[in-house]
């Protein structure tokens, strides 16, 4: 069975969504319902007390500890490594070499120094999850040697920045997953969209047999171009979609 990952938050906050989780309690209570929804999976924007996006192993080691708490069962937990939340990259590395309960976590080809990143994953045991925005990023993802070592390639795709992508979203996915075939790449793939572009990669993940994810941090709109009242809203959505 492909994973259904949720992803709660990403970097928005309430102004996006009264319902958008950013306290810790807020996560995990969304986690537990989407969990119960249908999803295997969760890709965390961890929040400090303020509610600011953080890498500090202190607020992710008891986020993950907590969404693990409340699963129910075996999930992924997985993690953004986002250079805006600690610019400086060593400092960046520190916190990650102090992560606990942590799967895998998502590098995007798109910042610099994101094989320094990677390796650092490798050295702590945490799966890389290669954040791929376009086809032009993949000579540099074969030009690092790292993609052999990758847990999991995630084609995150988008018409806006910073690639502003033309065409069917499908068509574009397409072009990536040859790319990746070309290159012999044999390690899982998910599939998911930003804002437009959600839901008929959903539907493009699901044709493949890929995992993918649906959340606030992509979109707040169900397949009928309705607002969700909640993350489990939209992965009810995917199930459905999954399934029908």
């Amino acid at each position: 069975m492909t994973m259904l990952q949720v992803t709660p938050n990403g970097p928005w906050g309430k102004d996006a969504h009264p319902a958008m989780p950013v306290s810790l309690d807020e996560v995990v209570d969304e986690a537990r319902e989407c969990f119960a929804a249908g999803a295997t999976g969760v890709h965390l924007h961890v929040r400090d007390e303020s509610g600011a996006e953080t890498l500090d192993p202190a607020f992710v080691n008891e986020t993950c500890r907590r969404v693990r708490e409340v699963a129910g069962g075996p999930v992924e937990v997985g993690l953004t490594t986002g250079a805006w939340i600690v610019p400086e990259r060593a400092d960046r590395i520190a916190m990650i070499r102090e992560w606990e309960g942590v799967d895998v976590a998502t590098v995007n080809l798109s910042e610099d120094g994101f094989d320094e990143v990677m390796r650092s994953l490798l050295d702590v045991g945490i799966g890389i999850d290669v954040g791929l925005w376009s086809p032009a990023e993949m000579p540099a993802l074969l030009a690092s040697g790292l993609l052999p070592r990758a847990a999991r390639v995630s084609i995150e795709l988008d018409a806006g920045e910073p690639y502003f992508l033309e065409g069917p979203p499908e068509t574009v996915a397409q072009r990536v997953n040859d790319l990746l075939d070309e290159a012999g790449s044999t390690c899982p793939r998910l599939t998911h969209g930003m804002n437009d572009w959600t839901w008929p990669l959903v539907r493009d993940a699901f044709r493949r047999g890929h995992d993918t994810r649906v959340g606030f941090e992509d979109s707040l709109l169900l397949p009928d171009g309705s607002t969700a009242t909640s993350n489990a809203d939209l992965v009810r959505a995917a199930v459905a979609l999954r399934t029908g």
